[in-house]
């Protein structure tokens, strides 16, 4: 595919705004939308209206920045908005309240709403979504789409008051009689198949897969259900195999139903089918799911006892499924610290997929969070991603975040962008005391550990 060619039809995530949430007090955005300092190649180019100008966006976007800058915040703010679009009717009671991460390190911080807000394109046509919401109830939610270049509203939430739009207009009217003030309309209308917003939730159920620490034995479920579906197996082998870790192959065999019950049960968690309601349920472990792998052994192939496998390995057998699912699939994928316990040349491969319209051809997205600086490279030939796809999480003296993109501080196209990060020039780097490292281990070496 040509990376320069419009793609009708195309479900792409344009940009992503919130505020009072986690350690963001104030707004803040991170945009998908190429710039002017684009690399040409990454860009690509999709229709967001009838006979409208295809408009550049980007496969990937990167947020770097110190230990507990607030980087992790940024993709858990987007899995935040798909749980409450996903579960906030079925899930949530008439009295139950909402549950939410607003901004605490400030007194009245968990009295402010939390807004979350998400511009798309879905099936060619540009959407608007969002919601205003406190502990109690949702104050504002609305929804609008751009079929010929004008905002026309599907549905407008204040309160207890609605406002609907032409489409599906009864359906609209059916649905608020079935609306709690702590569930989204939107979650609601996909309860009741409501035709006109039943493509946007979808949306929200397709994308913004969390990849982290606390769903990798989910997501192994997940790859271990692909290398039992004969479709799927070849790209996920592949994919195993190619990492240079070793393994050559998987060994799988017939699960009993209470097993595979388990597996379908951690897929459908993942994937937001079904809610986890006292989130402890981490998904089976790696030898529950019926299969070993296989390692190039001195003389022939070894399949190992799962516990014998190396920490980088689980994490990558853990990612694969996701990954394939979402090139497969044109999805947005999130993933927190893509680098933990990876090599770096394995994470540039892996963001290669994304970037490369060759391997992505349909246009999934990947936004991530790092510390590995080989990413940014040292020159303008060595770096990997572009200008205006790296963004930096900086925590301010009250302890809140704040989110920028590196094209907001115009560096040169042949600037060493890891180096001069490293250096300070673009902020978002741990302010380190070698004072208080000092201090601290003479108090250690002095036997003094009264506090």
């Amino acid at each position: 595919m040509n990376a320069t060619e419009p793609v009708r039809n195309a479900s792409v995530l344009l940009g992503f705004r919130a505020e009072n949430t986690r350690s963001f007090r104030d707004e803040f955005e991170l945009s998908l939308l190429a710039t002017r300092l684009a690399d040409e190649d990454a860009v690509r180019y999709v229709t967001w209206r009838e006979d409208g100008r295809p408009v550049g966006i980007l496969p990937l976007a990167s947020v770097f920045g110190a230990n507990a800058s607030g980087k992790t915040n940024v993709v858990k703010a987007m899995d935040d908005m798909r749980a409450h679009v996903l579960h906030s009717f079925r899930a949530g009671s008439p009295t139950g309240g909402i549950s939410r991460q607003p901004y605490l390190l400030e007194p009245d911080g968990d009295s402010k709403p939390s807004r979350f807000e998400v511009d798309l394109v879905l099936g060619g046509i540009c959407y608007e979504y969002g919601f205003v919401i406190d502990d109690e109830s949702v104050r504002e939610e609305w929804a609008y789409h751009y079929p010929h270049g004008k905002a026309a509203r599907i549905f407008r939430r204040r309160g207890s008051d609605m406002e609907f739009g032409a489409a599906g207009r009864a359906k609209s009217r059916a649905v608020a009689e079935l609306l709690r003030p702590n569930a989204l309309y939107l979650s609601t209308a996909a309860s009741a198949n409501h035709p006109a917003l039943l493509p946007l939730y979808g949306w929200f159920a397709r994308n913004l897969v969390l990849a982290e620490e606390s769903t990798r034995q989910l997501r192994q479920a997940l790859t271990a259900q692909l290398l039992n579906d004969d479709g799927r197996r070849k790209p996920v082998l592949a994919l195993l195999r190619a990492a240079a870790m070793g393994i050559t192959g998987a060994k799988t065999q017939p699960l009993d139903p209470i097993t595979d019950e388990r597996i379908q049960k951690a897929v459908r968690i993942l994937v937001g089918l079904e809610m986890d309601a006292d989130g402890t349920d981490e998904g089976p472990h790696l030898g529950d799911l019926g299969l070993r792998l296989l390692h190039r052994g001195a003389d022939s192939d070894v399949d190992l006892d799962p516990h014998d496998e190396s920490f980088g390995t689980l994490v990558w057998f853990g990612l694969v499924g996701s990954v394939i699912e979402a090139l497969a699939q044109g999805t947005v994928l999130l993933a927190d610290e893509l680098d933990a316990s990876l090599h770096p040349n394995l994470v540039r491969q892996l963001i290669r997929l994304f970037q490369n319209p060759q391997t992505n051809p349909r246009q999934s997205q990947l936004v991530f969070n790092s510390h590995d600086m080989t990413i940014l490279g040292d020159s303008a030939s060595d770096r990997l991603i572009g200008r205006d796809q790296i963004w930096f999480a900086e925590k301010g003296d009250d302890g809140s975040t704040s989110l920028y993109s590196l094209a907001d501080l115009e560096p040169r196209k042949s600037e060493a962008i890891g180096r001069r990060y490293l250096a300070g020039h673009y902020g978002a780097i741990p302010n380190l005391s070698s004072q208080e490292f000092e201090t601290a281990a003479k108090l250690v070496g002095s036997g003094n550990h009264q506090p």
